[in-house]
């Protein structure tokens, strides 16, 4: 008998192919451009968008949630009463530049001088309080101790009935 192949080589995965196309975030902002409500477009509204050009919304709505996240934050789209609408201009953020640094002049001590004090105003003198009236002394509750409940009759049995 002849010796079978040991050592053969295992058969290679079938390759997933990723379907190419735009991004949720091109596809979000292409729904919210189309719309031309006064009002913006809701999520929701957003959501049904994305249904209906045939994207998978249910497997997909963490993307969907990040994506209109970054746009907001990017400052592409504006969240106004629960709506999205396009922000008309976005605010470009200033880069902070490095204030210049002034030259430092030589350290010349100078004696400790101390700050005169401005005099204090005087505070407004209160006014009298008016005496306030002695309580009356309270006169303490006194509790009535309740009647011992009364046993109720006992019933009298009740006739057999007649036939």
């Amino acid at each position: 008998m002849s010796a079978p192949d040991a050592a053969a080589p295992p058969a290679p995965a079938p390759k997933v192919v990723k379907k190419r196309g735009p991004t949720v975030s091109a596809l979000i902002l292409k729904a919210v451009v189309a719309a031309n409500a006064t009002g913006g477009l809701s999520l929701t509204a957003v959501k049904k968008v994305l249904k209906d050009g045939g994207y998978d919304v249910k497997k997909n709505n963490a993307r969907i949630l990040l994506a209109v996240k970054r746009l907001v934050d990017k400052k592409k789209l504006a969240k106004v009463k629960g709506s999205l609408k396009v922000n008309p201009k976005p605010k470009k953020v200033a880069k902070k530049k490095p204030a210049a640094k002034k030259a430092k002049k030589p350290a010349v001590k100078k004696s400790p001088k101390k700050k005169a004090k401005s005099p204090k105003k005087p505070k407004k003198a209160k006014s009298p309080k008016k005496p306030k009236k002695p309580k009356s002394p309270k006169k303490p509750k006194v509790k009535k101790p309740k009647a011992p409940k009364k046993p109720k009759a006992p019933k009298a049995p009740k006739a057999p009935a007649k036939k």
